[in-house]
């Protein structure tokens, strides 16, 4: 393993992705969301994606040189085309235009369209909160997904962000998470190291409880918690598909294959001003209080240091490198 400091893996990221044809301020702010991941012990959506963020580059299927489009159709509404490009310099582009959208009406919508997948959405909602606002993130992504007793995959992982700001420029919590049991990766990354998983993570292609890896990546993930969670992915599916305008779960074709169409994913979030409430921070403080009563226990995204450095596998770290060297 090699010991690679987090400001290394942001730069040398950067390298690689103006090397496969990024423009320089869409490679910065695509290695700053690599290192954000990375620094929070994310590896599915940190270096993971790398060599398929630059794989796509070359094909086409993800474009890293064009010029969001934003829109505000409506006051309280901000609509961004990614033009096929990446989400994150997407948000961007419309963040202060949403912000200043929330600031006046009490709540915004910053909806992403035509955008490749976004990896980490607490990359955006902990931007919402740092910046004032609550924030509320949902996306979608390849059918992997059955219904409860069902086999025939629906949805994807389609996972969803919420982040609240503590009043002082930090974040007071912050949950970042599929609505499946376990992200697809931690099934690859079982599969890649002879592992078995969990029963209750996946079911096989009969829709049987199955702890083989190689079966649960043909069969379908099990929602978290069952129909609750079912309920919970559908959700996002309608914020993501629907309300944001991007493609339904069902026809996203596979997120990291090199060639294929552009992921066309639409993202949706939500940025809500706590202001209308006076007494809103004191009071999540003291949830925060309690919470903590207990040796051990903590709000979600609270207690937890960033990482300075991470151990890289050295193939891995390796093929980062000669990424950048291109």
């Amino acid at each position: 393993m090699a010991q690679v400091q987090i400001t290394d893996i942001e730069e040398v990221t950067r390298h690689a992705l103006l090397a496969h044809g990024a423009a320089a301020n869409v490679a910065a702010t695509m290695a700053n969301a690599v290192a954000w991941a990375e620094a929070r012990d994310n590896r599915i959506c940190g270096l993971y994606y790398l060599e398929s963020y630059c794989q796509q580059l070359q094909t086409g299927r993800v474009k890293g040189d064009v010029e969001p489009l934003v829109t505000k159709p409506r006051p309280g509404v901000v609509e961004v085309d990614a033009q096929y490009g990446f989400a994150q310099p997407a948000f961007s582009a419309a963040f202060g235009d949403a912000w200043e959208a929330a600031k006046t009406n009490g709540l915004a919508s910053l909806l992403i369209r035509h955008a490749h997948t976004c990896t980490a959405l607490g990359w955006f909602t902990e931007a919402i909160a740092t910046h004032g606002m609550i924030g509320f993130g949902a996306t979608n992504a390849s059918p992997i997904v059955a219904p409860p007793g069902g086999k025939t995959r629906v949805i994807g992982t389609n996972p969803m962000s919420f982040a609240v700001p503590d009043g002082e420029g930090g974040v007071a919590m912050m949950f970042d998470q599929s609505t499946t049991t376990v992200a697809l990766g931690r099934i690859t990354m079982a599969k890649a190291a002879g592992e078995p998983i969990p029963e209750g993570w996946a079911v096989d292609v009969d829709g049987n409880p199955t702890t083989d890896p190689e079966a649960a990546l043909k069969g379908s993930l099990c929602s978290v918690g069952g129909y609750k969670g079912w309920g919970l992915g559908l959700m996002v599916e309608i914020m993501a598909a629907g309300l944001a305008g991007g493609t339904a779960s069902r026809d996203v074709k596979p997120l990291k294959a090199p060639e294929g169409a552009p992921h066309d994913l639409g993202h949706s979030f939500l940025l809500i001003d706590p202001g209308v409430r006076p007494d809103f921070h004191a009071m999540v403080a003291g949830l925060a209080e309690a919470v903590s009563k207990d040796d051990g226990a903590r709000m979600p995204g609270r207690g937890k240091a960033l990482r300075e450095a991470v151990e890289v596998p050295d193939a891995l770290w390796d093929a980062t490198k000669t990424l950048a060297a291109q």
